[in-house]
């Protein structure tokens, strides 16, 4: 009789002195079934117990947008330079601001919240702040059909340009990352930097062109205020969605902060990851 065999894939995790350096990026994916357990409890927890669950997603944002456009639009006197209505260009900006935020004060202290995980098993650590930035996404697609609705709304097509937006989606996701991960790190040593990360959300808000145009910033400051690295991810958002102009050269320096950010991150977050056991 012939017998049928299943044969099932496997595998050993053997550690070794020295072989985590070695192998980190291919546990990453090894462990990739832990990552898509950990952003799915995330999301699950975010919405548990809610009152109106994943509304928030919608309301925190449309709310932020209205007052914004009052102030700057109706108090100030400001204008949008381009041809789409204030409140949409608002949004257009509100979208990778609420996603980089979001994810930033999520991820700084996810090391802190999965403490009992840390210290029991093994798995590269990196993947609890990405799984909380991934959570962010969710987030950002709800709000993104808001947008979607203001545009009905308003009668207001979108710019060819908004085949380039998951490029700066991608750029957006890489500095939240970048930024997340030097936050976490920093957050496991000094427990006292937690209360820290809500005032620099905070403040970051009102050096980021969310509720005004890049236009109206001088050339004198331009540099400076390009270094955010913010400034060209929501300046391309609305050159995607808007066809607003976009500076090329404020965008690159906002690039090269993205990219040595994300540098930063993943050099300090590597080397105090081996001490996150012992602090936590």
């Amino acid at each position: 009789m012939s017998q049928n065999i299943d044969k099932q894939e496997s595998w050993d995790l053997i550690l070794k002195a020295g072989s985590s350096e070695k192998n980190y990026w291919k546990d990453l994916w090894r462990f990739r079934e832990l990552f898509y357990i950990l952003s799915w409890r995330d999301i699950k927890v975010r919405y548990k117990q809610t009152v109106l669950g994943a509304a928030w997603s919608i309301i925190r944002p449309l709310l932020t947008t209205i007052v914004f456009t009052v102030v700057f639009n109706k108090i100030a006197k400001l204008q949008n330079p381009g041809n789409a209505p204030y409140a949409l260009m608002v949004f257009a900006g509100m979208l990778p601001w609420q996603f980089f935020s979001n994810a930033l004060s999520e991820s700084s202290n996810s090391l802190i919240g999965n403490a009992n995980l840390i210290t029991k098993v093994y798995f590269p650590r990196m993947i609890i702040p990405a799984s909380s930035v991934i959570t962010s996404m969710v987030d950002f697609a709800i709000s993104f059909l808001i947008l979607v609705a203001m545009c009905c709304w308003y009668q207001y097509l979108p710019s060819w340009h908004i085949i380039f937006l998951p490029v700066f989606i991608l750029i957006a996701f890489f500095c939240a990352f970048g930024v997340g991960l030097y936050l976490t790190a920093v957050n496991v040593k000094y427990r006292d930097f937690r209360y820290i990360i809500p005032f620099i959300i905070q403040f970051g808000l009102y050096i980021t062109p969310v509720g005004f145009s890049s236009s109206v910033v001088g050339e004198r400051w331009k540099f400076l205020y390009s270094l955010n690295p913010m400034v060209g991810v929501i300046d391309g958002f609305r050159w995607c969605i808007l066809g607003d102009n976009m500076s090329l050269s404020s965008f690159l320096i906002s690039l090269t902060t993205t990219i040595l950010f994300l540098i930063l991150g993943l050099f300090y977050f590597r080397k105090m990851e081996k001490t996150f056991a012992d602090n936590i």
